[in-house]
């Protein structure tokens, strides 16, 4: 960790910044200055905050949305405000973007085996956008509380006993069942803009184990029966498969056609995509991915089950269609999803994972609400006994199947999402496999070339593409 001050000077940023906002809405009348209120105010607070209480993380994340939020706001706002005025806010609101990536980057510990970050304005623009979307999700993240709560922690325990009975604790490899075999989906042309693919579903035909506890709760949620899937499929020739599983919030066509374009267009493979459960078409909330990270933790366990079950389905169909070589990538929680695939379908070509997830109890007890994880360990509910459930789930409990060379890995030294303890993690439990970590977030890693360099010569090696002329 870098050198620490008790009052941080970057907390006067958002202290300034905050307090010209207040005072410059409230001169040009009510109804804007009401409307512009909340950025000035919790900028200004976020500031105090910081100056006083330093090192919380939810302080940065909502410093940087308040500042998304008031040059978001600025857009009609210029029309009372004018042209200078607009200038100076919306500058002040990139100052304080800028603070919080910085104050995010200087105020984590370094950690064995992950290079340092190099503090800078590009590095804190990059943390900031992790920040932003940190910060939004501070508002869709709640825990079981009460008769709720403890209702929980004897489904846990009812689960940890019910696994050790059978087996699946020591060998938890063994609580995955082999899928039947995918026949025929049913296909869809559709659009996404210009992009033209096939929109795959089938029924799933996942149940939880009898007596497994929340497996009732599971088989209700309806759109998860179903399996949705998007295939970029070229018409000539027998290509390789890859098989690009959705990152947490996502599992829609307009962003994962664009992700994963680069495998079809560039490389000129097949891609499929699967829909991970509670995601895009799957969905059960509001938003994709309402009820993944819920605090249900049989609800995560049963999740990521339905997830290796529907993309081996999806996998053995590939094959039936020609696939002569199939490799496998995702990111962040697609990236946890791909890693745990690795260790239970034979045959992959390579597991190429991208800021990936490795500990579902850890990154819940990083960006859980900290009152309600407080209550939590009141009811006797902690992190290594929600560990010992996922267990069998987790790819750091298991050993991948693909071989060594098939092995790659990227990530963010300054990732504020999936902290880069989660990288190095995976990395060693795959006997050190190759790693890309680049200086940036979790969502800007395709501006360092190194990644898809990386990625394209992983490619190579496992001839899923034709080495360079």
């Amino acid at each position: 960790m870098y050198e620490q001050h008790r009052w941080p000077r970057l907390a006067w940023i958002p202290i300034v910044a905050g307090t010209v906002w207040l005072w410059t809405t409230a001169q040009i009348g009510l109804v804007p200055f009401l409307l512009l209120l909340p950025v000035g105010g919790l900028l200004l607070a976020a500031g105090i905050a910081h100056l006083l209480w330093p090192g919380d993380v939810h302080i940065t994340q909502t410093m940087a949305l308040a500042s998304a939020i008031g040059l978001l706001a600025l857009i009609p706002g210029a029309f009372w405000l004018g042209l200078g005025a607009s200038a100076l806010l919306a500058a002040l609101a990139v100052a304080c973007l800028l603070a919080a990536g910085s104050a995010a980057v200087y105020q984590e510990p370094f950690l064995s085996g992950v290079p340092r970050p190099e503090p800078g304005l590009g590095l804190a623009a990059k943390v900031a956008a992790d920040e932003i979307v940190l910060g939004l999700e501070q508002f869709s993240v709640g825990l079981p509380t009460g008769d709720e709560a403890r209702r929980l922690l004897g489904e846990i325990r009812a689960a940890r006993e019910l696994f050790g009975e059978r087996g699946w604790m020591a060998d938890p490899t063994s609580y995955h069942m082999d899928p039947p075999a995918l026949e025929q989906p049913t296909s869809k042309s559709a659009h996404s803009g210009r992009i033209q693919y096939e929109h795959l579903s089938f029924e799933s035909g996942y149940a939880p184990h009898p007596q497994e506890p929340g497996r009732q709760r599971w088989l209700g949620y309806g759109p998860t029966r179903t399996g949705h899937a998007y295939l970029l499929r070229h018409r000539d020739g027998d290509r390789p498969w890859m098989i690009c599983n959705n990152g947490y919030r996502t599992g829609l066509p307009a962003i994962d056609l664009r992700t994963f374009w680069h495998y079809y267009e560039t490389l000129g493979l097949n891609v499929l995509i699967p829909v991970l459960p509670l995601h895009g078409p799957r969905r059960i909330g509001r938003i994709s991915g309402d009820g993944f990270f819920s605090g249900e933790v049989l609800d995560s366990v049963h999740a990521e089950a339905q997830a290796i079950w529907d993309i081996r389905r999806l996998i053995g169909w590939a094959r039936s269609q020609g696939a002569r070589a199939i490799g496998a990538t995702g990111l962040s929680l697609g990236g946890y999803t791909t890693a745990l695939l690795a260790c239970l379908e034979p045959g992959l070509a390579c597991a190429v994972v991208g800021v990936p997830v490795s500990d579902l109890a850890r990154i819940f007890w990083r960006h859980g609400p900290k009152q309600q994880l407080g209550y939590f360990a009141h009811v006797e509910i902690d992190q290594a006994l929600v560990q010992q459930v996922l267990k069998v789930v987790a790819p750091l409990a298991m050993e991948p199947l693909v071989p060594p060379i098939g092995r790659m890995i990227f990530g963010g030294i300054s990732d504020r999402l999936v902290p880069p303890d989660h990288i190095r993690d995976l990395a060693v439990h795959w006997d050190d496999a190759k790693t890309v970590w680049y200086q940036g977030g979790h969502l800007t890693f395709m501006l360092d070339p190194r990644v898809q360099a990386g990625i394209d010569t992983t490619l190579r090696d496992v001839k899923l593409i034709a080495p360079r002329g």
